[in-house]
């Protein structure tokens, strides 16, 4: 019970955080309100009665219920020839320079903190996993380079094997007080090779039985009467079936998703048209869960961290030397960052630190910091590890935010072409309504039509829906020939909008291809709607 509740209130949080975010703070990200949301929370839950509103934090359950389906559905963004093209600079960032950045933070650790060199390690692993879903609250607004967009995706989907693995080498190390370094290779080899093998080979078992059971007697193909609920939970399902799988055996569940991510990518691409509703419905889903989970993932971040900061017991002694440690961490992290990419990359000075600022740190380093407790480490360095690590996450979020401002031109944005495009959407809003009143129908069809084609721009105020829903509550239903009517009626209407819309884009002035592009899908779905309500 308490677990329903507390993924209810996250994801009650998650749709109070997007609504804000887009009614009063459209120029902040939505994972800053978000982390806000969840901070708010906190303080709340502080209250007696309130107290346990939400549940403690479980970092497997993170990773595996929110992460997961997260870097699924990024690597299902990613075409598969392209971390083929790029799989040597996949290897170098998620290898070498995880080695650099854990090498150059532990030691730095040590020396700057004075704390024992398995300890600084623990620290330093856990530091090095960076996050796919974060870079976007740092670059809002601003045009990042293609290149250093295309790294820092590639690098944050495969990195976190190699932190994890560097984490239990350090771990282990803590515990026994030696290194086993064959045993760490060989460690580092079974869990990111087997998760990419498994991800693969289970993830192409499940397109060849998805795609099987669409062309099958099952008729799934090209009927919008059959939506595929059996095809869209298999969907739902595949990221938890194949994390905790991989866990199971001991290999990368975070590859293992990611990898299956990317051959599923391919599948949409080639098999849309074999059921499009199956095809729209999916990807509507995965945007709705993309933006709660993504929001749910800050809130949880913004929770844990002010809960951290609240927490009594998580202290070091008394002493501040968790900031100077976090502070380190991250410096450290992003000079080896800039270095590697500087000098073996060779890249230029502008691009090395947009790549090193853009390393943000989030749900994986959190979640990381956390399993520290389930191992043998002391409670004071648990507690120095995740104080540490809060800072860090804190830092990487805020210093890039804030230099990105004058190293990243703004995003362009056409005015001109977005104010056409509002003159063009009215009037073609004009067109259809000019359309229909020349047409010999009833008075009655021609006033609700109309209502809802200006409710296309948003036209139509509170009392005119309140009329229109009264109406329609007391109105008989239709009968099949007035259905049929009505449906024609609609689609020469969103035809002569169609009309005008590619009247204008071929005029000399006329719109964008983005501008035309978007407003034909406008009508398209508007159209799609009215005929499956039809239906």
């Amino acid at each position: 019970m308490t677990l329903l509740i507390s993924t209810s209130i996250l994801v009650v949080a998650a749709m109070v955080s997007i609504v804000i975010n887009r009614r009063w703070l459209p120029r902040l990200s939505v994972n800053y309100v978000s982390m806000l949301v969840g901070a708010v929370i906190a303080v709340i839950a502080v209250i007696p009665l309130l107290n346990g509103l939400v549940e403690r934090f479980n970092s497997e359950i993170f990773i595996g219920l929110i992460v997961a389906p997260l870097l699924y559905f990024e690597g299902q963004n990613t075409r598969l020839n392209l971390v083929g093209r790029h799989a040597r600079e996949i290897l170098s960032l998620t290898v070498g320079m995880v080695v650099l950045c854990a090498v150059v933070a532990g030691i730095g650790t040590q020396l700057f903190a004075g704390v024992g060199l398995p300890l600084a390690f623990i620290l330093a692993a856990i530091s090095t996993p960076t996050d796919a879903t974060a870079t976007e609250s740092v670059t809002m607004g601003r045009e990042l380079p293609r290149p250093q967009q295309t790294s820092l995706k590639l690098e944050s989907l495969f990195n976190d094997a190699s932190g994890i693995i560097l984490l239990n080498m350090a771990t282990l190390w803590y515990i026994n007080g030696y290194i086993n370094y064959y045993q760490t290779l060989w460690d580092f080899i079974y869990s990111a090779g087997g998760g990419l093998l498994f991800g693969g080979i289970v993830s192409s078992l499940i397109v060849y039985i998805r795609q099987s059971m669409l062309r099958s007697k099952l008729n799934f193909i090209n009927n919008t009467y059959n939506n595929g609920t059996p095809l869209k939970i298999i969907f739902l399902m595949t990221p938890f079936v194949l994390y905790f799988g991989a866990e199971a055996l001991g290999v990368s569940g975070i590859i293992a998703v990611v990898s299956a991510g990317l051959v599923h990518n391919a599948e949409g691409e080639r098999s849309s048209l074999a059921n499009p509703q199956l095809a729209s419905d999916l990807h509507q889903l995965i945007g709705l869960l993309n933006d709660i989970l993504n929001s749910v993932v800050f809130i949880v971040l913004g929770i844990m961290l002010l809960r951290t900061l609240l927490d009594r017991s998580v202290t070091y002694n008394g002493s501040l030397i968790w900031v100077g440690i976090g502070v380190a961490l991250y410096v450290a992290n992003l000079l080896a960052r800039y270095d590697y990419v500087r000098l073996v990359q060779r890249v230029g000075n502008r691009e090395a630190w947009i790549f090193a600022l853009g390393g943000i740190h989030g749900a994986v380093t959190f979640a990381l910091a956390f399993t520290v407790a389930e191992t043998q480490v002391r409670t004071a360095d648990f507690n120095l590890v995740l104080m540490s690590e809060s800072l860090l996450i804190i830092l990487s979020l805020i210093v890039p935010t804030v230099i990105f401002r004058w190293l990243l031109p703004k995003v362009r944005i056409d005015m001109d072409d977005a104010a056409r495009m509002a003159v063009i959407r009215e009037q073609m809003i004009e067109a259809g309504i000019h359309e229909l009143w020349q047409m010999p129908i009833s008075q009655e069809f021609k006033e609700a039509i109309t209502f809802d084609l200006r409710s296309q721009n948003g036209h139509t105020t509170l009392r005119q829906f309140l009329s229109e829903w009264r109406r329609m509550v007391q109105h008989p239903d239709y009968t099949a020939d007035q259905m049929r009517e009505l449906m024609a009626i609609y689609r020469h209407v969103f035809q002569a909008e169609r009309n005008y819309v590619e009247q204008q884009y071929n005029a000399t002035a006329g719109l964008s291809e983005d501008s035309f592009n978007q407003l034909y899908r406008e009508i398209t779905m508007a159209e799609m709607v009215v005929l499956e309500y039809g239906a």
